[in-house]
C-alpha cells in the first residue's frame, strides 16, 4: 500500500489503517522483578497528553495543509488539551443525535459517501524530545483513542493512517525520530467511513479524546500474549496455558512464576518454543475461583532472559480462573446459573465527554458495587483499558462490545427499512468491521470480567455480523457471543449464543420463555432511565426466579449524557441536544442515567438497589427468612441487623448472625422484649445486611440489602377535640375562629382561603382539586399530553357549584362542590371541617364518568408562603418514589428541604413524590408551619418549589422562575411513571389511575 497520505482514504472503505502495528494485549512491562512487583509506573512510557499546539478547519479545504512540514510555523496557532474533544474546547458545535446520521437533512448521502463542506479537522502539533531511556531503542506511539479517522507525521515524514475510534492505534516513530526536538503533527477527521460505523446513540465529537504516549520495548519483548485460565468441569484444578509472541532476539530462556493473591508463590514453570510459538503450561490445583462475588486474582510474572543470561522484561498478568458456558441452554459461571443485573454504560463527564479520567471510573465502579449492579454493557465500543481492569478487580461481569453501529442505515423513524443497510451482506465492508472485532479482541482477551463478546449494537443482521462471531468464537473460546440485531432477521440467528432483546415487555418475555426457547434470555437494553422512570422494574426482575433462561438485563443506562453550558446571563447548567444549536438533534434523549451526569445518585437509584439485591430478607413480626439468591457466597460475611420502630421511632434495635449458604434460605428468630410492643400503633420492622469489614468499594456497616414489614398493633382512633369555634358569616365569606387561630373560606373563591396561626397566613393560594402532573420523559413518549390533555384543562379551571356549611358544638364543615368543562358528570366535592384545636380535615371526593382517558394525579395543591421550606416526614422514602417504583423505599422518618424535591432531571418535570406518607411537617427555620397527616390511607406527597404547570412550562431548569412559594400537592393517588421504554410504552394497568372510577381521600392539617 501507498505511504503517500490521501484524501481519498477517508471514503475508501478498503482503507483503515495503514502502517498500523498489528493489535496486541493491553499488558504492562517492566525490565526489573522489583518493578514488577510493586506495579511501579512504567519507565518505558512517556505520556503526551497535555497541551498542543491546535487549529481549528469547517472542512479539508480550509485546512493548513502543509503544517507537518518541519519548518511549518505553528506558535501562533491556539492551545487545545489532549485527551479531549474539540467540540468541547471552544471550537466548532457539540451535536447529539440517537439514531439517525448526524448529516440528516443537510446532504443526501449513502455509504462511504461523507460531507464535503462540513467535515471537520483539526491539526494538532506537539513538540517533544525523546526520553533519555529510549534513546537508542524502538519508539513506538500509542493513541488509545482519535475520533473518527487520523493521519500521523513526525519531522515531516508521513508515519500512518487509522480509523476505529474507540480501539489503540500505535505506529513505530523510530525511523523518523531525530536527535533533540521533534514534531509530532496528527491530522484528525470528524468523518469518514468510519463514521457510517459509529451511529452510536451519543454525543458526535471529534479529537484526540483517550491517551497519547511513547513507549519503548525492551531488547526482547513479549509484544502479545494470551492468558488462557482453564478449569476442568468439577470446577477443582487448572491449567494457565500462555501463549507468548515476541519480538526481538531469541530469548535463551521464559519462566513463569504464578502467585496468589498474598504473593505466596503457587507454581513456577519454564517455557517451551513449538512450531515458532513459546508457551507455558501451568497447572493449578485447587484455585480460589473469579467471581463478582468474590474477584479474586493471581499474578503471572513471565520474566524473558537473553542469550547471555540476564533478565531483561518482566510481564506481570493478573489470572482469574473461572468457567463461563451454556448448559442445558442456560448461562453458567463455575457451574452456577448466573443472572445479570446489569447497566449499559457510555463513558462519560458533563466537563469532557467521553474522555473520562480514572477518577470517574474509580466513582463508577465503586457505585456499581454498592448498589448491586453485577454487570455492565460497554455500549456501543470499547472502553478504556483501565475500566476493564477495575472490573477485574472489583468484581463485574462485562458484555464488551465492538465499535459498530449503523443505526441509521436500516431504521428510520422506528420502521425497519435496511435496503441499504450497513454491514449487512457487503463484502467489502467486512475488512474494516473485522478489524473492529480483531482489535477489541486483541486487546481485551486477558481480562477474566469479560464474559461475553458483542458484534456490536442496532445494525441490523447480515453475513459480515455473522462472519465477526464465528471469529469471535474460533479466537477465544472461552467467552459467548451476543447480538441483539438477530432479533430483526432470524436467518442470521446463529450470530448470537443468547436471545437478546430490547425494551420488550414483561409479557412479550414471558411468551418467549413459555414456548420451548432455544437460546438463554437476556434484556440486553431495559428499563429506558430517561428523566423520571424505572417504573415497573420489578415486573422484569421478578422474572430471575421464575424463569431459569430468563438470565437478566441491563439497565438503559448508567449515566446522563449532558453537558455543562452557560445561559445567556453566565449560569452554568446541564444542556442536552439542541442547545448548542446543533441541529439535526433528538434534544433532550440522551439524559437516560440512574446517575446524573455530574456523577451525583439519581433517586431511581434507590428501587435499582433494592431490585438488584443478591439477598433477600423477608421479615414478620417474629422473625425474618433470608434467601440467599447469590452464586458463591455466605451470609456469614455480613451482619443482620433488625429496628423495632413504632410511627417512625426507633424503640429497639439488635442484631443476628445469619449464616445461609449460596442458592439456600433460612429463617431466624427475632428477640423482642414484649413490652416495646404493648402500645397501640403502626409497627415496621427493618431488616438490613450490612458489611461486617470493610472492602475497596464501601466501608464496614454499609447496608447491601434491606427488607421490611409494617403492621398494626391494636386499632386508631381519632382523638376527639372539644372547645368553642366562632362562626362569622360574612357576605362572601365564612370565617371559623378559635383560639389564635382563623380559618377563612370565601364563596366566591370556592375554597378555603386563609389559614391563619397566631397572627401568621399560612395559604398564599387556596387549595384546588389537582388532575395534572408535570409530564414525565416517558410521558411525552406515551403522548400524554395528547391522550390526557383535558385533565390539564380541568385542573386550571373549575366551577363551584354548590356551597354546603353544617356547624356543630365541637366542629363546622364547609363543603365545595365542582363541576369541569370536561364533562357533565365528572365532580369533586371537597369538604373542610375545622376543629377547636385549629386542625382542619380535608376530604377530597371524586365522582368519575365513562370514556374520558386516564388521569395523571388526583389531589389538591395549594400554595405555602416560601420561607415554609422544611420537610420532616414520616413516609415511604427517604428518595423520591411512586406507586410502580417504590419497592426500594422504606417506611421510615427523613428531612429534607422542598428544594431538594426538585430532582435533577436535566428537563423539568414531576419529580419529588413520596409514597405511603402518614405524616410530615412543613415548617420555617423556626420550626412553625403545619403538620399533613393521613387519616385513613397513606397519602402521596409533594412539596416543590414550583406548580406542575410552571414545570411543564420549562424546557430547561433555568427557564423557572424564582422562588416564591412552597407548592404543596396532597394526592389519594398519583399514576406511576412507567419506563419499559420512553417512545410510547403505557404505564402498566394497575398503577393508573382510571377516571370512570369513584375515588376519595382524607387528610388533616394541623398547627405545628
Amino acid at each position: 500500500m501507498t505511504t503517500t497520505p490521501s484524501l481519498n482514504w477517508l471514503t475508501d472503505v478498503n482503507v483503515f489503517a495503514v502502517n498500523r502495528v498489528p493489535a496486541h494485549s493491553d499488558h504492562v512491562y517492566y525490565t526489573t522483578m522489583e518493578e514488577a512487583r510493586n506495579g511501579s509506573p512504567m519507565k518505558l512510557r512517556h505520556e503526551l497528553n497535555g497541551n498542543w499546539k491546535f487549529t481549528y478547519s469547517m472542512n479539508p479545504n480550509h485546512r493548513p495543509v502543509n503544517f507537518f512540514e518541519k519548518d511549518y510555523l505553528c506558535a501562533g496557532w491556539g492551545d487545545i488539551t489532549v485527551p479531549g474533544h474539540i467540540q468541547l474546547q471552544g471550537y466548532g458545535q457539540p451535536q447529539y443525535v440517537n439514531t439517525m446520521y448526524p448529516w440528516d437533512g443537510h446532504h443526501e448521502l449513502r455509504p462511504p459517501e461523507i460531507p464535503t463542506d462540513h467535515n471537520p479537522v483539526g491539526s494538532y502539533v506537539k513538540y517533544f524530545q525523546v526520553p533519555a531511556a529510549m534513546q537508542e531503542k524502538p519508539v513506538y506511539i500509542s493513541f488509545q483513542g482519535v475520533e473518527s479517522a487520523f493521519y500521523v507525521w513526525v519531522n515531516g515524514e508521513f508515519v500512518g493512517y487509522s480509523e476505529d475510534s474507540f480501539t489503540p492505534a500505535e505506529f513505530d516513530l523510530t525511523p523518523y525520530l531525530q536527535d533533540g526536538e521533534n514534531k509530532l503533527a496528527v491530522e484528525v477527521y470528524q468523518r469518514s467511513t468510519g463514521s457510517w460505523l459509529e451511529d452510536q446513540d451519543f454525543w458526535r465529537f471529534s479529537g484526540i479524546f483517550r491517551d497519547v504516549y511513547l513507549y519503548t520495548v525492551p531488547e526482547i519483548h513479549v509484544s502479545d500474549l494470551h492468558v488462557r485460565p482453564e478449569l476442568d468441569i468439577s470446577f477443582t484444578n487448572a491449567t494457565l496455558s500462555v501463549d507468548l509472541k515476541l519480538q526481538g532476539e531469541k530469548p535463551s530462556r521464559i519462566t513463569a512464576e504464578l502467585v496468589d493473591g498474598t504473593g505466596s508463590l503457587v507454581k513456577k514453570e519454564s517455557a517451551t518454543y513449538i512450531d515458532g510459538k513459546w508457551l507455558i503450561t501451568l497447572p493449578v490445583e485447587h484455585p480460589t475461583l473469579w467471581s463478582a462475588e468474590n474477584p479474586y486474582l493471581y499474578k503471572c510474572f513471565i520474566q524473558i532472559y537473553n542469550q547471555s543470561g540476564s533478565l531483561v522484561e518482566v510481564v506481570p498478568q493478573k489470572v482469574g480462573f473461572r468457567r463461563f458456558e451454556l448448559i442445558d441452554k442456560i448461562m453458567h459461571l463455575n457451574g452456577e446459573r448466573i443472572v445479570f443485573k446489569g447497566v449499559n454504560r457510555h463513558e462519560f463527564n458533563p466537563r469532557h465527554g467521553r474522555a473520562i479520567t480514572k477518577e470517574d471510573m474509580l466513582w463508577d465502579i465503586k457505585t456499581l458495587k454498592r448498589h448491586n449492579i453485577n454487570a455492565v454493557r460497554t455500549s456501543h465500543y470499547p472502553n478504556q483499558s483501565y475500566w476493564y481492569e477495575l472490573c477485574d478487580e472489583y468484581g463485574v461481569y462485562v458484555i464488551d462490545e465492538m465499535n459498530l453501529e449503523t443505526h441509521g442505515s436500516w431504521q428510520k423513524m422506528g420502521a425497519v427499512e435496511p435496503s441499504w443497510n450497513i454491514p449487512g451482506n457487503k463484502p467489502e465492508w467486512e475488512p474494516i468491521v473485522m478489524d473492529r472485532a480483531i482489535s477489541m479482541v486483541e486487546r481485551d482477551k486477558n481480562h477474566p470480567s469479560i464474559l461475553i463478546w458483542s458484534c456490536g449494537n442496532e445494525s441490523y443482521a447480515g453475513e459480515v455480523i455473522l462472519n465477526v462471531s464465528k471469529y469471535f468464537k474460533q479466537a477465544d473460546p472461552s467467552r459467548l457471543v451476543h447480538y441483539e440485531g438477530v432479533f430483526h432477521n432470524r436467518e442470521y440467528n446463529d450470530t448470537s449464543d443468547m436471545e437478546s432483546r430490547m425494551y420488550a415487555k414483561p409479557a412479550d418475555i414471558e411468551k418467549y420463555l413459555n414456548d420451548n426457547p432455544e437460546k438463554p434470555y437476556i434484556s440486553c437494553e431495559y428499563m429506558h432511565a430517561m428523566g423520571n422512570s424505572l417504573g415497573g422494574m420489578y415486573k422484569y426482575t421478578e422474572l430471575e426466579q421464575k424463569y431459569p433462561m430468563y438470565q437478566g438485563g441491563f439497565i438503559w443506562d448508567y449515566v446522563d449524557q449532558s453537558i455543562y453550558k452557560k445561559d445567556r446571563y453566565g449560569n452554568e447548567f446541564l444542556a442536552y441536544g439542541g442547545d448548542f444549536g446543533d441541529r439535526p438533534t433528538d434534544y433532550g434523549f440522551c439524559t437516560n442515567g440512574i446517575v446524573y451526569a455530574n456523577r451525583e445518585l439519581s433517586p431511581k437509584m434507590q428501587e435499582v438497589k433494592f431490585l438488584y439485591q443478591d439477598f433477600k430478607l423477608v421479615p414478620d413480626q417474629t422473625g425474618v427468612t433470608l434467601k440467599n439468591e447469590s452464586l458463591f457466597s455466605n451470609t456469614a460475611d455480613y451482619t443482620l441487623e433488625y429496628v423495632l420502630y413504632r410511627e417512625g421511632k426507633e424503640l429497639y434495635k439488635n442484631t443476628l448472625l445469619a449464616a445461609v449458604e449460596p442458592q439456600s434460605k433460612g429463617r431466624f428468630e427475632f428477640v423482642l422484649p414484649k413490652e416495646v410492643t404493648m402500645e397501640s400503633g403502626e409497627y415496621c420492622i427493618q431488616t438490613s445486611l450490612k458489611l461486617t469489614e470493610s472492602t475497596v468499594w464501601a466501608e464496614a456497616g454499609y447496608e447491601i440489602a434491606f427488607g421490611q414489614y409494617v403492621y398494626e398493633v391494636g386499632t386508631r382512633e381519632m382523638a376527639s377535640v372539644s372547645g368553642d369555634l366562632r362562626v362569622a358569616h360574612g357576605d362572601v365569606n365564612i370565617g371559623v375562629h378559635g383560639r389564635d387561630f382563623t380559618v377563612m373560606f370565601s364563596k366566591q373563591a370556592g375554597s378555603l382561603v386563609s389559614l391563619n396561626y397566631a397572627g401568621k397566613e399560612m395559604i398564599s393560594l387556596p387549595p384546588a382539586p389537582l388532575f395534572w402532573r408535570a409530564t414525565t420523559d416517558n410521558d411525552r413518549g406515551f403522548s400524554q399530553s395528547f391522550q390526557s390533555g383535558l385533565w390539564y384543562a380541568a385542573s386550571l379551571a373549575r366551577k363551584c357549584v354548590n356551597i354546603e356549611h353544617v356547624e356543630d358544638p365541637n366542629q363546622v364543615s364547609i363543603a365545595f362542590t365542582y363541576q369541569f368543562s370536561i364533562h357533565q358528570d365528572v365532580e369533586v366535592k371537597t369538604v373542610y371541617t375545622v376543629y377547636p384545636d385549629g386542625s382542619v380535615r380535608v376530604k377530597s371526593a371524586y365522582r368519575g364518568a365513562e370514556n374520558l382517558p386516564q388521569m395523571p394525579i388526583f389531589a389538591v395543591s395549594f400554595k405555602l408562603p416560601a420561607d415554609y421550606d422544611q420537610l420532616d416526614w414520616y413516609a415511604m422514602g427517604p428518595d423520591e418514589n411512586y406507586s410502580d417504583r417504590a419497592m426500594g423505599a422504606k417506611l421510615t422518618t427523613f428531612k429534607n428541604q422542598v428544594s431538594d424535591n426538585l430532582s435533577g432531571y436535566v428537563m423539568p418535570q414531576e419529580s419529588g413524590n413520596r409514597t405511603g406518607v402518614r405524616r410530615v411537617n412543613v415548617t420555617n427555620r423556626n420550626g412553625q408551619g403545619m403538620k399533613i397527616s393521613s387519616v385513613t390511607d397513606p397519602l402521596e406527597c409533594n412539596f416543590s418549589p414550583y406548580t406542575a404547570f410552571e414545570l411543564e412550562s420549562a424546557q430547561h431548569i433555568y427557564e423557572l422562575p424564582n422562588v416564591h412559594y412552597t407548592v404543596v400537592t396532597v394526592a389519594g393517588k398519583q399514576m406511576g411513571v412507567g419506563g419499559d421504554d420512553s417512545w410510547g410504552a403505557p404505564v402498566h394497568d394497575e398503577h393508573l389511575i382510571k377516571s370512570e372510577q369513584d375515588m376519595e381521600f382524607e387528610f388533616m392539617i394541623q398547627k405545628v
